[in-house]
């Protein structure tokens, strides 16, 4: 019962996620009425971005391990042993990626104008090593705010938002600085672009190998807590 409860939190969160960003652009640029073009703009909209990472770093505690990002459930999967990473790859990422197809459909038939999703704006590698960068940086922040950093959940989702948001911005130019390949995924299937070889080298590769060797890195470097050590931790969260 217990996975079948994960699983379904997963396709809950991925779809919840798509939304998330596609509401937050329509209530800044639409009825908010900033231009994209507007710095102030840009500003208010990562502003409600920081506040949904907010609401779903919540739920991902509420639901005890959703993810909406299939690089995060594999590194949980990775460092959980093998029948996790199996689980991971067969069951969960799968699960993650029909959320997002499942919302974005929905999304361009209630706003057709909706736009087309990230779009690669450099060659193919290097695209995928921007990708993959990215996503190693991000991940080894998250392992670190997870088992090193002690501290409030308050202030560890706001340490891991300003970090996303900063990496997104970066990377917004080259690939969307998107590190999450079921969001992608769910957006290039609905242009039917979901099996060429720049989304699976870019949106799917890059980042999965980033993924792996952030959690081999950071196992390598960092040693595990003590139980001394996981009990101030688990007071002070």
């Amino acid at each position: 019962m217990g996975l079948i409860s994960l699983v379904v939190s997963d396709l809950a969160l991925s779809f919840m996620w798509i939304w998330s960003g596609v509401l937050v652009n329509i209530l800044v640029f639409g009825v908010l009425g900033f231009s994209r073009k507007d710095t102030t703009g840009e500003i208010v909209g990562y502003i409600f971005s920081a506040i949904s990472m907010f609401v779903f770093a919540f739920l991902q505690k509420l639901t005890r391990g959703g993810h909406y990002n299939p690089v995060a459930a594999l590194a949980s999967g990775f460092s959980g042993g093998f029948r996790s990473f199996i689980f991971t790859v067969v069951v969960r990422i799968p699960t993650e990626v029909i959320g997002s197809i499942l919302a974005v459909k929905n999304i361009i038939h209630i706003f057709p104008e909706i736009g087309e999703g990230p779009k690669l704006n450099v060659v193919i590698h290097h695209g995928a090593l921007t990708e993959g960068i990215l996503t190693f940086f991000i991940l080894l922040i998250s392992l670190g705010l997870a088992r090193k950093i002690p501290g409030s959940f308050f202030m560890k989702t706001w340490i891991s938002s300003i970090a996303k948001l900063t990496l997104h911005v970066l990377g917004a130019d080259l690939t969307g600085g998107c590190m999450n390949p079921a969001a992608v995924m769910g957006w290039a299937y609905a242009r039917g672009e979901h099996i060429t070889k720049e989304h699976l080298l870019v949106y799917w590769l890059g980042p999965v190998v980033a993924t792996l060797l952030a959690v081999w890195f950071f196992n390598i470097v960092f040693k595990p807590l003590t139980q001394e050590q996981e009990k101030p931790k688990a007071k002070s969260e």
